[in-house]
Protein backbone atom coordinates (compact mmCIF):
# COMPACT_ATOMS: atom_id res chain seq x y z
CA UNK A 1 0.00 0.00 0.00
CA UNK A 2 1.36 3.33 -1.16
CA UNK A 3 1.42 6.72 0.76
CA UNK A 4 -2.10 7.90 -0.79
CA UNK A 5 -3.25 4.63 0.21
CA UNK A 6 -2.02 5.01 3.59
CA UNK A 7 -3.48 8.32 3.78
CA UNK A 8 -6.80 7.76 2.58
CA UNK A 9 -7.40 4.79 5.34
CA UNK A 10 -5.71 7.26 8.23
CA UNK A 11 -8.29 10.21 7.09
CA UNK A 12 -11.63 8.25 7.00
CA UNK A 13 -11.00 6.37 10.46
CA UNK A 14 -13.76 7.21 12.89
CA UNK A 15 -11.22 8.69 15.32
CA UNK A 16 -9.99 11.89 12.84
CA UNK A 17 -14.02 12.35 11.73
CA UNK A 18 -14.64 12.71 15.14
CA UNK A 19 -11.58 15.06 15.85
CA UNK A 20 -12.76 17.47 12.75
CA UNK A 21 -16.25 17.42 14.47
CA UNK A 22 -14.72 17.97 17.92
CA UNK A 23 -12.77 21.26 15.73
CA UNK A 24 -15.37 22.60 14.34
CA UNK A 25 -17.81 22.32 17.11
CA UNK A 26 -15.00 23.88 19.74
CA UNK A 27 -14.42 26.70 17.18
CA UNK A 28 -18.42 27.60 17.18
CA UNK A 29 -18.16 27.24 20.94
CA UNK A 30 -15.19 29.23 21.41
CA UNK A 31 -16.85 32.41 19.39
CA UNK A 32 -20.21 31.91 21.42
CA UNK A 33 -17.99 31.81 24.45
CA UNK A 34 -16.16 35.01 23.69
CA UNK A 35 -19.62 36.94 22.29
CA UNK A 36 -20.89 35.93 26.10
CA UNK A 37 -17.65 37.58 27.29
CA UNK A 38 -17.69 40.57 25.24
CA UNK A 39 -21.55 41.22 25.14
CA UNK A 40 -23.02 40.12 28.46
CA UNK A 41 -20.19 39.73 31.33
CA UNK A 42 -17.87 42.35 30.42
CA UNK A 43 -20.71 45.35 30.24
CA UNK A 44 -22.32 44.92 33.63
CA UNK A 45 -17.98 44.40 35.31
CA UNK A 46 -17.01 47.24 33.66
CA UNK A 47 -20.17 49.58 35.26
CA UNK A 48 -19.57 48.51 38.38
CA UNK A 49 -16.24 49.49 38.01
CA UNK A 50 -17.05 52.82 36.80
CA UNK A 51 -17.96 52.79 33.86
CA UNK A 52 -14.93 50.89 32.69
CA UNK A 53 -14.88 49.38 28.88
CA UNK A 54 -12.30 47.00 28.69
CA UNK A 55 -12.43 46.92 24.92
CA UNK A 56 -10.94 50.28 25.19
CA UNK A 57 -8.24 49.76 27.30
CA UNK A 58 -5.33 50.19 25.48
CA UNK A 59 -1.66 51.79 25.62
CA UNK A 60 -0.91 54.01 22.23
CA UNK A 61 2.71 53.16 21.71
CA UNK A 62 3.15 56.80 19.29
CA UNK A 63 3.10 58.81 22.54
CA UNK A 64 -0.61 60.40 21.45
CA UNK A 65 -4.10 60.29 23.47
CA UNK A 66 -6.78 58.19 21.86
CA UNK A 67 -9.96 58.41 23.35
CA UNK A 68 -10.85 54.89 21.92
CA UNK A 69 -9.00 51.71 20.51
CA UNK A 70 -10.96 52.71 17.32
CA UNK A 71 -9.46 56.06 17.02
CA UNK A 72 -6.17 54.77 17.67
CA UNK A 73 -6.47 51.60 15.09
CA UNK A 74 -7.63 54.50 12.96
CA UNK A 75 -4.80 56.57 13.19
CA UNK A 76 -2.47 53.51 12.57
CA UNK A 77 -1.28 54.55 16.05
CA UNK A 78 0.77 50.68 17.56
CA UNK A 79 -1.04 49.83 20.35
CA UNK A 80 -1.47 47.54 23.43
CA UNK A 81 -3.98 46.27 23.82
CA UNK A 82 -4.62 45.14 27.41
CA UNK A 83 -8.25 45.26 27.94
CA UNK A 84 -8.92 42.57 24.74
CA UNK A 85 -6.16 40.27 26.58
CA UNK A 86 -8.17 40.54 29.79
CA UNK A 87 -11.64 39.65 28.28
CA UNK A 88 -9.03 36.39 26.45
CA UNK A 89 -7.93 35.46 29.95
CA UNK A 90 -11.96 35.61 30.88
CA UNK A 91 -13.23 33.69 27.98
CA UNK A 92 -10.80 31.12 28.84
CA UNK A 93 -11.51 30.96 32.07
CA UNK A 94 -15.14 30.30 30.94
CA UNK A 95 -13.92 27.74 28.09
CA UNK A 96 -11.69 25.42 30.64
CA UNK A 97 -14.74 25.87 33.07
CA UNK A 98 -17.43 24.20 30.37
CA UNK A 99 -14.66 22.00 29.75
CA UNK A 100 -13.68 20.98 33.08
CA UNK A 101 -17.58 20.21 34.05
CA UNK A 102 -17.98 18.46 30.93
CA UNK A 103 -15.36 15.31 31.14
CA UNK A 104 -16.70 15.71 35.01
CA UNK A 105 -20.37 14.24 33.66
CA UNK A 106 -18.67 12.61 31.18
CA UNK A 107 -16.57 10.68 33.52
CA UNK A 108 -19.53 10.08 35.70
CA UNK A 109 -21.70 8.54 32.87
CA UNK A 110 -18.93 6.18 33.02
CA UNK A 111 -19.51 4.01 36.10
CA UNK A 112 -17.68 1.21 36.26
CA UNK A 113 -20.48 -2.35 36.01
CA UNK A 114 -20.79 -3.29 39.11
CA UNK A 115 -20.03 -6.70 39.61
CA UNK A 116 -22.26 -9.51 39.69
CA UNK A 117 -22.99 -11.18 43.52
CA UNK A 118 -21.06 -14.39 43.51
CA UNK A 119 -22.41 -17.52 42.80
CA UNK A 120 -19.53 -19.86 43.56
CA UNK A 121 -17.29 -20.58 46.87
CA UNK A 122 -13.89 -21.94 47.37
CA UNK A 123 -14.39 -25.57 49.73
CA UNK A 124 -12.15 -24.64 52.39
CA UNK A 125 -11.06 -28.29 52.03
CA UNK A 126 -9.76 -28.40 49.06
CA UNK A 127 -10.09 -25.31 47.29
CA UNK A 128 -12.21 -26.27 44.35
CA UNK A 129 -15.27 -24.06 43.35
CA UNK A 130 -18.32 -25.04 44.52
CA UNK A 131 -22.02 -23.72 44.60
CA UNK A 132 -22.43 -21.15 47.42
CA UNK A 133 -25.34 -22.70 49.00
CA UNK A 134 -23.25 -26.15 48.86
CA UNK A 135 -23.46 -27.53 52.29
CA UNK A 136 -21.05 -30.59 51.11
CA UNK A 137 -17.99 -30.31 48.70
CA UNK A 138 -19.26 -32.53 45.33
CA UNK A 139 -15.13 -32.66 45.01
CA UNK A 140 -14.15 -33.94 48.10
CA UNK A 141 -16.58 -34.65 50.20
CA UNK A 142 -16.22 -32.88 52.84
CA UNK A 143 -19.11 -31.29 55.37
CA UNK A 144 -19.27 -27.52 55.07
CA UNK A 145 -21.87 -27.42 57.84
CA UNK A 146 -19.24 -27.39 60.92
Amino acid sequence: MGFIGEFKEFAVKGNVIDMAVGIIIGAAFGSIVNSLVKDVIMPPIGMLMGGINFADMFVALDGKAYATLSEAQAAAAPTINYGLFINSIISFIIVALAIFVLIKQINAMKKQPVPADPNTKECPYCKESIPIAAVKCSHCTSDLNG
